[in-house]
C-alpha cells in the first residue's frame, strides 16, 4: 500500500504531544492503551485497537486491546478476532495497509458474530527493536459533521511515527518491569528476614518470659490468662512463619515448585470432585535455560500466586457445577507466556452458570496484560485456559 510522507509541521507537533504521552507511564498495560488512544486521535479513527503477537507462536494474537466499543457492543461480539483476514495480511506481511472499504477488498475476512461494521481501515505494524511485537488497528476514520473519510497518507505516516516511539515505550514498560520485579524480590527477601530474626524471636522470648513467671502467679485467673496469651502468641508466631513461607516462595531456591503447588491444590480438591485430578507442567527451555526451577524461563511470584489461585478456582468451579469424572490441568510455561488449561469432561457451560467465576479469572489475568477463555467442548465438557505474558 501507500508509502509514508513527511509530516507537515502541525501534524508533526500532534505526533510529537503524541509520543509524550504514550512515554510518560511505565506501567506496561497503560502503555498499550495509551498507544490505541493515541492513533485514534491523531487520526480521528472512531475505532481503534492493539494486537499483541503471540510470541510462542500457539495463536496469530496473544492478546487484542480495543477501544471505542460500548459496552454493550463489547458484550455482543461472540469472540475477539483471531487474526485473520486484513489483521492476518499484516502479521504476515507487516507493512502499512490503507483500504477505503474493509468489505471490498479480498483479504477481507469478514467480522466475528455481533461485532458492529467498520469500513475504512489503517493497519501499522509496532516494533520493538527488530521483531513485531504487534499491529494498530484504526477504522472508520471521522471527519467534519461525524462523515467518514479514507485515512489519508499523512495519517499513515503520524501513525508510523506514533509506532516508532511506542516500541521504545514498550521497550521501556518491559524493563521497568523485570526491574521492579527484582526489587519486589529483594524487598520480600529483607522482609522475611526482618520477621524471622527480629519480630519471631522477640515473640518467642515474650513467651518464655510468660511461661517463666507463670509457676509464680499463685490466682488462678490470672494464670489463666498467662496461659491464653501463650497460646496466643504461639498462633502469632506459626502465622508469621506461614508468610515468611510465602515470602521466600518467590527468592528461596527450595521452597515449593509451580509443579508442586499445583499438585499440592489438586489434592485439596480431590475430596470435593470426588477423583484426583490429572497434572502436568510443561516447561520449554526454547529462548532460555531447561525450566523453571533449574535456570529455564521465570515465572514471577506474582504469576506463580495467581496461577495457583486460578487452578483452586477453576476447580472449585468444576466440582460445584460440571458434574465431571475427569479432570486435566496442563501448565506450559515458555520464555513468552504462561499458559493454564483445565479441561473436564462434565455438562459444559449452563446458562447462567460459573460466570462470576470467571470473570473474577479474567479479571486476574487481565491486571496482568492476560486473557482467559472457557469453551464449551463439543464431545461435553468445558476448556479453561488462563495465560499471561512473561516478557
Amino acid at each position: 500500500m501507500s508509502g509514508t510522507t513527511d509530516l507537515p509541521s502541525a501534524a508533526g507537533q500532534r505526533v510529537l504531544d503524541a509520543v509524550v504521552a504514550v512515554t510518560s507511564d511505565l506501567d506496561l498495560p497503560l502503555v498499550l492503551r495509551r498507544i490505541v488512544e493515541a492513533a485514534m486521535e491523531l487520526t480521528g479513527a472512531r475505532y481503534g485497537a492493539l494486537g499483541v503477537l503471540d510470541a510462542s507462536g500457539r495463536e496469530r494474537l496473544a492478546q487484542f486491546i480495543p477501544l471505542g466499543l460500548s459496552d454493550d457492543e463489547v458484550a455482543a461480539i461472540d469472540h475477539w478476532p483471531h487474526g485473520e483476514g486484513l489483521l492476518g495480511e499484516l502479521i504476515d506481511h507487516p507493512a502499512p495497509i490503507r483500504v477505503p472499504e474493509i468489505a471490498d477488498d479480498v483479504r477481507s475476512a469478514g467480522f466475528p458474530d455481533g461485532h458492529p461494521p467498520m469500513h475504512t481501515f489503517l493497519g501499522v505494524p509496532v516494533r520493538v527493536r527488530e521483531t513485531v511485537f504487534g499491529n494498530l488497528y484504526l477504522t472508520d476514520k471521522l471527519g467534519a459533521g461525524g462523515a467518514r473519510e479514507e485515512f489519508s497518507a499523512e495519517d499513515e505516516a503520524a501513525v508510523v511515527a506514533l509506532a516508532a516511539a511506542a516500541g521504545v515505550a514498550i521497550e521501556n514498560a518491559r524493563l521497568y518491569g523485570r526491574a521492579k520485579q527484582v526489587g519486589v524480590l529483594e524487598d520480600r527477601d529483607r522482609i522475611a528476614r526482618d520477621l524471622h530474626d527480629v519480630v519471631i524471636q522477640r515473640l518467642f522470648a515474650s513467651a518464655m518470659t510468660l511461661m517463666s513467671v507463670q509457676p509464680l502467679v499463685t490466682d488462678p485467673n490470672a494464670r489463666t490468662r498467662i496461659e491464653e496469651t501463650v497460646s496466643d502468641l504461639d498462633e502469632t508466631i506459626r502465622q508469621i512463619r506461614s508468610t515468611i513461607f510465602a515470602l521466600h516462595t518467590a527468592t528461596d531456591p527450595d521452597a515449593p515448585s509451580i509443579e508442586d503447588r499445583f499438585r499440592a491444590q489438586a489434592e485439596a480438591a480431590t475430596t470435593v470432585l470426588g477423583f484426583a485430578p490429572e497434572v502436568s507442567v510443561e516447561v520449554s527451555s526454547e529462548g532460555s535455560g531447561a525450566g523453571v526451577s533449574d535456570g529455564g524461563p521465570s515465572l514471577p511470584a506474582e504469576v506463580a500466586d495467581q496461577l495457583v489461585v486460578v487452578l483452586g478456582e477453576s476447580l472449585t468451579n468444576v466440582a460445584r457445577h460440571a458434574q465431571a469424572s475427569t479432570v486435566v490441568v496442563h501448565l506450559a510455561v515458555t520464555a513468552h507466556e504462561a499458559r493454564l488449561t483445565v479441561t473436564d469432561d462434565g455438562v459444559g457451560i449452563q446458562p447462567g452458570g460459573r460466570r462470576s467465576g470467571l470473570r473474577n479469572m479474567q479479571a486476574r489475568a487481565a491486571a496482568l496484560g492476560g486473557s482467559s477463555t472457557a469453551t464449551a467442548l463439543p464431545e461435553g465438557g468445558t476448556r479453561l485456559e488462563w495465560w499471561v505474558p512473561l516478557v
